[in-house]
């Protein structure tokens, strides 16, 4: 009988004792010891920890005027109010972008200020402020430009703008470059002698601070900035910034509003993508939401992206989110095309630390490519479109590898170049790319060799007789945690079914004793189909899942992994987990 091979590398949870003030601590907020086990092995060990995770999350927002610049942005803002300037916000093209540049434009009409949003195209403007930006400002009497989400490096920008008389307020979180513009303020919370408790915020999350600062003297005020954290949550989630500390908070104050009752543009979206709002996790945020509203952007301009997350208007909302699902259809097999082709020079190139490549790709995709390729090899990558001059790249980390520094460090050969450890992007004239690759491949070398397979992190080991609906219920408490949904690794189970599903999926019918369990795996019939047969028994992984047809609810499991029967105790083994991890996970 053919077996199947583990797609990912599976990553066992270490097994963490529970010191019994942390078990009361738990047990205090209804916390199973299951649960506290799996908590634990994500590394939240004290009672702050649960209260980060637990308690009321406005309890985590941390005094926005701690910001650098925050009063001098206040100021110029309330001084916009006061005497009936116009003001043009800047965002990015991205998610984190986007809600950014919704929250920003919300607050300011909130305060009575005549605010235009302006999203840059990617294609012919990249990201930062542009002169297109100042332009239009200028050419519409704008007296303030406000970015969001980006403005940090744009030095050229900002003294065009200074001499056109307009000032110019920078709300940005990528890395301080070595020459700052002479913004009229400047609020990020990485800039040097910082006192901001939580410098880690994504762009909309600096925003959404900005919101409690200006709004924070208003009659209702202090709701009308907590309503903005759905656009924030969403932000944070797509930007991949950390979810602890306050960015946990703005989550799991988002998941709340997104939960009890979207705004018409997020519901919209979530119509679009088959998501019942009240299942919405960061999960649903960073695979359903992030991708539609990144869409625009990628394959044309994201201005309507922007037009729906500021509308309140439901009929229009709906029109925008038919837009936004049509573009994200057509991302979807530029995507796969640039990355079949990606991977086809690949398998013809020797191997090296890093993967650089240029091809005649859309400047929306490669991004996407980098990250596929970063995702499958195990190792950094950087990829380049060739469809205009100056060549536009985009990269994505793997190994540890700081790709925000490398580009830093190459920064002589760079048009312009920003970004994170994790993700970067730059401008570069293609006289420049030999030079370039030169330097990103003496970088890299060094790295450790790469496990080609992804790693798929278990949260908690189980056997199949543990697979129950009061699991199910224990582990239903995390959903107010802010939280990603939990792994499984289950061992146990044998195929009563199997059947081809539409779209590439695979149905399952997995028996554990006298009972049975409905299981799908999204994408794998293709290489599961003749794999996997009735009456073999299989460890996999998978997320617990409830779906309720005709009144009655019933589990299901979200498949995400296969792989024969012992493996998981054979892993087990290897790291020297063997009975221990079992005993804690389901005692």
């Amino acid at each position: 009988m053919a077996q199947p091979t583990p797609r990912y590398r599976w990553v066992l949870p270490e097994p963490a004792d529970l010191t019994p003030e942390f078990r009361d601590a738990g047990r205090a907020r209804g916390l199973s010891d299951r649960v506290l086990a799996l908590i634990a092995a994500r590394g939240h060990r004290d009672g702050d920890a649960l209260a980060s995770l637990f308690d009321p999350p406005e309890s985590g927002l941390h005094d926005p005027r701690l910001l650098p610049g925050a009063a001098a942005f206040a100021a110029r803002i309330e001084h916009a109010g006061a005497r009936g300037e116009r003001v043009l916000v800047v965002g990015d093209f991205d998610a984190d972008g986007l809600t950014g540049l919704a929250i920003m434009v919300r607050t300011l009409r909130a305060l009575g200020i005549d605010a235009s949003p302006y999203v840059p195209s990617r294609q012919d403007e990249g990201h930062g402020l542009s002169l297109a930006a100042v332009d239009r400002a200028r050419r519409e009497g704008r007296a303030v430009i406000v970015t969001v989400d980006c403005g940090i490096a744009s030095v050229a920008e900002v003294e065009a703008a200074i001499r056109s008389g307009i000032d110019v307020l920078i709300s940005d979180h990528h890395r301080i470059p070595a020459v700052l513009p002479r913004a009229l303020s400047i609020v990020d919370p990485h800039l040097a002698g910082s006192r901001y408790p939580h410098p880690d915020l994504a762009g909309s999350g600096v925003a959404f601070k900005l919101a409690q600062l200006l709004l924070a003297d208003q009659p209702t005020g202090h709701d009308t900035a907590l309503a903005l954290a759905d656009l924030a949550a969403i932000g944070s989630v797509a930007d991949l910034v950390p979810v602890v500390g306050e960015n946990r908070a703005i989550v799991r104050l988002g998941l709340e509003r997104l939960r009890a009752g979207p705004r018409p543009s997020l519901a919209a979206l979530l119509r679009h993508a088959g998501m019942p709002a009240e299942r919405v996790d960061p999960e649903a945020i960073a695979f359903s939401l992030a991708p539609r509203l990144n869409a625009l952007g990628r394959v044309g301009h994201a201005a309507a992206a922007a037009s729906l997350l500021l509308t309140d208007d439901a009929d229009e909302a709906e029109r925008l989110a038919a837009e936004l699902e049509a573009a994200n259809l057509v991302r979807r097999e530029l995507t796969a095309s640039a990355v079949a082709e990606a991977e086809g020079r690949l398998a013809d190139a020797p191997e090296a630390p890093i993967t650089i490549l240029a091809g005649d790709w859309p400047v929306g995709v490669i991004g996407l490519v980098a990250g596929r390729l970063a995702e499958r090899t195990g190792r950094p990558a950087v990829v380049f479109s060739r469809s205009s001059e100056p060549w536009r790249g985009s990269g994505r980390s793997a190994a540890g590898f700081d790709l925000a520094a490398a580009f830093a460090a190459c920064g002589d050969l760079f048009e312009r170049h920003g970004g994170h450890p994790a993700a970067a992007g730059c401008s570069l004239r293609s006289d420049r790319y030999a030079e370039l690759r030169e330097r990103l491949l003496l970088a890299a070398t060094g790295l450790p060799d790469p496990d080609p397979r992804p790693a798929l992190r278990i949260d908690l080991l189980a056997g199949a007789d543990d697979v129950d609906h009061v699991l199910f219920r224990e582990l239903a408490a995390l959903d107010r945690s802010g939280e990603p949904p939990p792994l499984l690794g289950i061992s146990g189970l044998r195929v009563a079914r199997i059947r081809a599903a539409a779209g590439g999926h695979l149905q399952l019918v997995l028996r554990k004793g006298k009972e049975v369990l409905d299981g799908i795996c999204f994408g794998r019939s293709e290489d599961l189909v003749g794999v996997i047969a009735e009456g073999q028994e299989l460890d996999l992984v998978a997320r617990l899942t409830s779906r309720s047809f005709g009144g009655f609810e019933t589990l299901q499991l979200e498949v995400r992994d296969v792989a024969p029967a012992g493996h998981l105790a054979g892993a087990s083994a290897a790291t020297g987990t063997v009975g221990r991890a079992l005993a804690r996970a389901v005692a």
